[in-house]
Formats: structure tokens, sequence, C-alpha cells
């Protein structure tokens, strides 16, 4: 759908018919959704317009607390995602945390052809040093196909880790708080999530389960 150049009206038409939808199915939702905040997800993905968080997973405003950046990156300095990472298992106890990566990531395009996209280079230098540290993996793969997606699963993976080594989730940990940590990827040809076979709910299981996550392979 293009968009006119000068107003945005139709959206907020939109907006107020699907305002108006909700209401009639349920006419307590806003006022239930304005009183608390209580998700059990959190959802760190990429910034990609293709992957909504919500919409994917079939759960309505209020279920999932999202933090989307560009390649679904968990940086110790990113004071941002850190930020939203604390507040989600400090303050909203959320059970979940998802990293979802997807196939066709620009994130990790980018990491892979080493061409000067701008100010995002300074980001994208993260995805790149997991292309490096799997660099004897992804050698053995036989086309550029097959080493995009392998890159993008390892990509989660890489993340996955960064999540369960956070300080708020070790924290929560340690107090014995409920709290899983997943790796999934999302295919935009069909639609459909994949497990990666990295799920967390104690320190002690990252080493094994994210050599067993690295051995079982991928699509590629």
């Amino acid at each position: 759908m293009s968009l006119p150049t000068h107003s945005l009206d139709h959206l907020l038409d939109a907006n107020r018919r699907w305002s108006e939808s909700v209401r009639a199915k349920d006419p307590q939702f806003f006022e239930r959704l304005a009183a608390q905040q209580t998700p059990e997800l959190l959802w760190i993905g990429c910034s990609d317009s293709r992957v909504p968080a919500n919409q994917i997973v079939g759960l309505a405003p209020g279920e999932v607390f999202v933090h989307r950046n560009v390649g679904n990156v968990v940086a110790q300095g990113d004071l941002n995602g850190q930020s939203v990472l604390q507040f989600a298992v400090d303050v909203l106890k959320v059970r979940h945390v998802i990293v979802c990566g997807h196939y066709g990531c620009g994130g990790v395009l980018a990491a892979l052809e080493e061409r000067s996209l701008g100010l995002v280079d300074g980001w994208i230098r993260h995805i790149r040093e997991v292309r490096t540290r799997h660099a004897g993996l992804l050698g053995t793969l036989l086309n550029r196909e097959q080493v995009v997606a392998r890159l993008c699963e390892l990509n989660v993976l890489e993340q996955v880790t960064h999540v369960a080594t956070s300080d708020a989730v070790r924290r929560a940990w340690q107090q014995g708080q409920e709290l899983s940590v997943h790796g999934w990827i999302y295919d935009i040809h069909d639609g459909r999530l994949r497990d990666l076979g990295l799920s967390l709910s104690r320190a002690e299981d990252l080493e094994p389960a994210r050599r067993a996550a690295l051995a079982q392979g991928g699509r590629a």
C-alpha cells in the first residue's frame, strides 16, 4: 500500500475502526488494558516491518512486552536494550524472554557484505563478531543462501547467550525467579516460527544447551 504524500488520515481512520471493532467484541478491553500491564513475555526481535511480534504469535495488545532493533541484537553496552530487559525481568516479572530473528535479515546481510551503510555500521559490528566467531562453521556451507540462513540462526543463539549472561537474568535466577530464555527464528516466506533448540531456565544449563543447539545444525 502506497502512503499519501501529505496526509496520514487513512491511518487515523483505520485506528478508529480497529478501536470500535475491539470494543464491539469486548467492551471492557481498553479499560482492563489501561489499568495494568501484565505481560508474561518479553520479545526481543528485529525492527524489520515484516515481523510484527504480537501478530505472528496471535496475541493481543498487553500480552507481549517488545523490544526491537536492527538484527535483534542484545549488546551489553546498549543502555536502551539492557533497560528494557531489566524492567521486564525485575518489574514486570515476565516468565519468558524470546529472542526472535528471521531469515533474510538485512542486518545479517550487511554483516556479510562488508559495505558501509552509515551510522548503523557501528551496530552491525555485533553481528560481524558472530560471523567471525563462527567462520569455520560457515565456511563448510555450500552456497551463499545457506551462509545467510545459518548466520541468521547463529546470531539468535549468540543473543540468547547475551540475555542469559545479563545482570538482570543472572540475578533473577539466583533469586529463584521463574524465568526462561528462548531462541526462535521466523521464516517470512511461510509465516512460521521455529525453535532453535536453545531454551534456558538456569545459568548452569547455558554451555551444554548452547553446544547442543549449535550441533543440531539449522535450516541450511
